[in-house]
């Protein structure tokens, strides 16, 4: 290879045992003569391809800009240089049609009252945006209410909007859900974060009930992220998957009030803010009007259709080629912001510029097998995760190979840059058999175990572009390092997570650092690539646990797939 060699650390590669089982010629052989020097070549093309990605030129790799071109052209170059298909006929490229929404940030929200006036303030009190795509949208005299989580789940016997008419009203909404809240194992799915408790879903809940503005009143842990995050991510351009009714059915206004800005309103109403939260979270709560306020805002937007791209190329199978398995990471970030001084670029290292340079090593893995894959493998480049998982959900609505024939997804999101960890966590434990051949690979790895994710309430499971697969009943998979270092034990590796989620996590210090050790970040490539090549030499599918959520709509269809064949290769 012409890549330079860096140290990786002795520890790591110690830690790996080249124990596959199976026969020492073909693709699975492959597995078995793994080892060292695969370790070095993973982890210096990780540090390349991360330095390129997160770059100051490629200013943040923001959809729709001149840091997208850059972006996509430098994947493309890749996959085609280790030999990979283009995966949309001829092209590498699937455009992904979106519309780019600019807000003028110059706004403030009025709340008026019979002897209460405030003006709220955006970045410091509140941010706004709406996903109608118009020019102009407005909330006037819209009645406030708070709706507590805004949550309407018959098989779980709630409603928060039970006995309200919020049509034209401003809802006022509780980020995550009441099992967070309360910590009950029989609410909801106590401490883990179910889809109800995600902005997404209480928007998209809010809309459906009438409602003309949505806002989520937001707190640090139940959101599980600061201020500066909301701030980061909803000022400036916004962009969505553009809508042939220009999404008139949503809501006027969107957007969050700081917790502060919060409080105050519930004071001035006389109501007690912590009360009503508290209430919130047990069954039979009613939603409360806060006394006679109303707000009042104008949103003015400039509007510009373009087109995104996700990036995808494939190695086609030799036997079964329209059964697929589809690895998947995000290749944007947050762009540049010219309204902040000093350092304006979302450089986004970690997230995801480390799982963008793990697709390219992982393609760079299946290009040198001996023989082909029996069934096709894709590694598809998402635009847009950022403005809520957008390229994979235009990738999913509109497949390039079937999802009843898609086998399973494989998704990376933010790969370990602080060295090996025993712990493979598996984020949204408990959903498919893809577990059991992560289980089975990460025991091929001596001394590591597979774990549930440390940080339920948090929704990760619903923030990543493996949902948008997994909503289709397609098997998905998202696991990555967790935080019990093999060098500097649990509580060094949980105090580094935290780190980067409190200062680093969508903010302009997410940069790339030519001294992390990505040891434990190539042996999850490993793991990875343990799993697809494995999956990509059976005839069988992997399934949905009993329990899952989205076993259903994999089961339905079941019917459009050939008959199970004998599992000559497990």
């Amino acid at each position: 290879m012409t890549l330079l060699r860096k140290t990786v650390s002795i520890v790591a590669l110690t830690a790996f045992i080249a124990a596959c089982s199976g026969s020492d010629e073909g693709n699975i052989g492959r597995l078995g003569r793994l080892g060292q020097d695969d370790l070095k070549d993973i982890f210096a093309e990780l540090h390349e391809h991360i330095a390129v990605l997160a770059s100051d030129e490629f200013g943040g790799r923001a959809p729709v800009t001149e840091g997208e071109a850059l972006t996509t052209a430098y994947l493309v170059q890749q996959f085609r240089a280790l030999g990979l298909a283009p995966g949309n006929g001829d092209s590498y490229l699937q455009p992904v049609p979106v519309t780019e929404l600019r807000t003028d940030a110059n706004v403030s929200l009025a709340v008026r009252g019979r002897d209460f006036n405030a003006e709220l303030t955006f970045g410091d009190d509140m941010v706004v945006s709406t996903e109608r795509q118009v020019v102009s949208t407005a909330l006037v005299d819209s009645e406030i209410v708070f709706i507590g989580y805004g949550i309407v789940a018959p098989e779980r016997n709630w409603n928060d909007y039970a006995g309200v008419d919020v049509k034209g009203k401003t809802v006022l909404i509780l980020v995550n859900d009441p099992g967070y809240a309360t910590q009950d194992e029989s609410l909801f799915n106590g401490n883990a974060m179910t889809w109800y408790g995600r902005w997404v879903y209480k928007y998209e809940e809010a809309a459906r009930q009438g409602a003309a503005g949505a806002l989520l009143i937001h707190d640090t842990g139940a959101a599980a992220y600061g201020w500066e995050v909301v701030y980061n991510g909803w000022s400036g351009p916004q962009i969505s998957l553009t809508a042939a009714d220009s999404n008139r059915d949503k809501s006027e206004v969107i957007g969050w009030l700081s917790q502060a800005s919060a409080r105050s309103l519930f004071a001035a109403a006389g109501i007690d803010y912590d009360e009503q939260v508290a209430a919130a979270a047990r069954p039979g709560f009613r939603a409360l009007p806060l006394g006679d306020f109303r707000a009042s805002i104008t949103l003015r937007n400039t509007l510009r259709n373009s087109t995104s791209d996700n990036v995808i190329a494939i190695i086609p199978g030799s036997q079964r080629p329209d059964e697929t398995i589809i690895y998947t990471a995000h290749w944007d970030h947050l762009g540049t912001n010219p309204q902040v001084a000093g350092d304006n670029i979302y450089n986004g290292a970690q997230d995801n510029a480390s799982g963008t340079a793990g697709l390219l090593s992982l393609a760079r893995l299946f290009s040198e097998l001996p023989e082909p894959p029996e069934r096709t493998v894709v590694f598809l480049a998402v635009t847009a995760e950022e403005a809520g998982l957008l390229g994979s959900r235009w990738y999913t609505d509109n497949p390039l190979y079937p999802l009843a024939t898609t086998v399973a997804n494989l998704n990376m999101d933010g790969l370990g840059v602080y060295g090996p960890m025993r712990d493979m966590v598996i984020v949204g434990y408990g959903n498919s058999e893809l577990e059991d051949y992560l289980a089975a690979a990460v025991a091929r790895q001596k001394g590591r175990y597979v774990a549930a994710e440390p940080h339920p309430e948090r929704g990760y499971y619903y923030r990543s572009d493996h949902f948008n697969f997994a909503r289709h009943g397609v098997p998905a998979l998202y696991a990555k390092s967790g935080e019990d270092s093999l060098d500097h034990g649990a509580e060094w590796g949980a105090s580094q997570s935290q780190e980067y989620t409190d200062k680093r996590y969508h903010t302009v210090h997410d940069d790339y650092d030519p001294t992390w050790d990505l040891s434990g970040a190539a042996l999850d490539i490993m793991l990875y690539f343990d799993i697809g090549l494995r999956l990509s030499m059976e005839s069988t599918f992997p399934d949905w646990y009993p329990a899952a959520e989205f076993k259903e709509v994999r089961d339905a269809s079941a019917v459009t797939r050939q008959p199970p064949r004998a599992a000559g290769n497990r």
